[in-house]
């Protein structure tokens, strides 16, 4: 099945047979934004700078929450810069939507429960392990010394920046993944892509945490 690289990055950030996430959502949520954008960026659809984000292409892609994000672009009458449009998208419903339709498309499970018999919790462990078994591949050849393709590279960003990789992929040589998610290697376009996508996760996440303090506080 054909998935985008946010919902690569939710298989991947979520253990298999607990269905519990790895990393906490103010990593994940705004990692995921990212993902979103850094998409109709490779897609063609958008170009990134640290400045601005410029539709260059509004024809959608037929997958609903990208062409959701790229409508909104297309629509908006302000420059904006990548981190707004990332403030923008992410969120713990978008998180839910990838979740959901992973489920409905047979890949994760979800199993309502409560914890200590009184709150609501839900998992989502492995229905299908093919799929993110097919995902772990490519990115374990290009963490081998493959280069990767433009997608894998910028899926392999994102789980640096948001400290997935890790927990992920434990046994990864460090470097490489460094090299492969500051995007040296690669061509014009998707380097700049990941650098703007490396940064706006950073200032999206940071912000995230404070508010998740801010609110723990109050």
């Amino acid at each position: 099945m054909t998935m985008t690289i946010a919902e690569e990055l939710l298989l991947l950030a979520y253990s298999e047979e607990e269905g519990k996430q790895l990393i906490a959502a103010a990593q994940l949520d705004p990692a995921l934004g990212g993902a979103i954008l850094a998409e109709l960026a490779v897609a063609g659809r958008v170009e990134l700078s640290d400045k601005k984000v410029a539709v260059i292409d509004p024809t959608p892609l037929g997958d609903e929450e990208l062409d959701s994000a790229l409508a909104r672009m297309a629509a908006e009458d302000k420059e904006r810069k990548p981190v707004w449009w990332v403030q923008k998208l992410y969120s713990s419903k978008l998180r839910r939507r990838l979740l959901t339709r992973l489920a409905e498309n047979g890949v994760l499970a979800e199993e309502r429960g409560k914890v200590l018999g009184i709150f609501p919790t839900t998992r989502w462990p492995e229905s299908n392990p093919e799929v993110e078994a097919g995902v772990r591949a490519r990115v374990a050849h290009a963490l081998s010394g493959e280069d990767p393709d433009a997608r894998t590279a910028v899926l392999i960003a994102l789980m640096h920046v948001s400290k997935l990789d890790a927990k992920a992929f434990p046994g990864a040589d460090r470097r490489r993944v460094k090299e492969i998610a500051e995007g040296a290697w690669a061509a014009d376009a998707v380097a700049k892509t990941i650098a703007a996508i490396n940064s706006v996760i950073v200032i999206a996440a940071t912000s995230a945490a404070a508010g998740a303090i801010a609110s723990g506080s109050s």
